[in-house]
């Protein structure tokens, strides 16, 4: 089951955890929205019943569920279209590299995996619980692909607008992936 995430902020090159988590909150209540729905029913009931197949991760009082889980036998490609406010072929110097500002991404998409990749200051609001990430781990990503062109609209020269289109793949059959992850 094909999706698209939007974001639209700061995505700064080799961003700290204040910045990534930013990203996890504009993104989480769209995952959130995406298991309430009634398609996804078998993805809630995994883990609301804490089967086998449930992907919990506590750091720093937060209760992370990734969607794209190890045990679920997921992976996933991401079709990225990177737009700024920039003149095309200039659509990556404003607010840095691509690639440092495309690795800020990537680790904001995933579960945390350290205390110190939580901002100290963060708690978790009464709809944060749990906070729905994209991936367990990075490492599930089995390839991305870029678009950047020009956004038509002003912005911070260091702001993006993201379509992020995320392609779930299973590697093997589990209760998880037969009722989730549709090839």
């Amino acid at each position: 089951m094909e999706f698209r995430l939007l974001y639209e902020g700061p995505l700064k090159s080799n961003g700290r955890a204040k910045e990534k988590h930013a990203i996890r909150k504009v993104l989480h209540p769209q995952l959130r929205e995406l298991v309430a729905r009634p398609f996804m029913g078998a993805f809630k009931e995994l883990h609301d019943n804490d089967t086998e197949f449930a992907t919990k991760i506590t750091v720093r009082g937060f209760t992370f569920v990734p969607l794209i889980a190890e045990k679920l036998t997921h992976i996933v490609q991401l079709n990225i279209t990177f737009l700024t406010p920039e003149e095309p072929g200039r659509a990556i110097t404003s607010g840095g590299d691509l690639d440092n500002r495309l690795k800020t991404l990537l680790d904001a998409l995933r579960v945390p995996k350290k205390e110190d990749e939580v901002p100290d200051s963060e708690v978790p609001a009464d709809n944060e619980n749990p906070f729905f990430c994209l991936l367990e781990d990075d490492a599930l990503i089995s390839g991305i692909s870029i678009t950047a062109d020009r956004l038509l609209r002003p912005v911070k020269p260091s702001d993006v607008f993201l379509i992020i289109h995320v392609v779930p793949r299973s590697l093997g059959t589990t209760l998880g992936s037969i009722l989730y992850v549709r090839d």
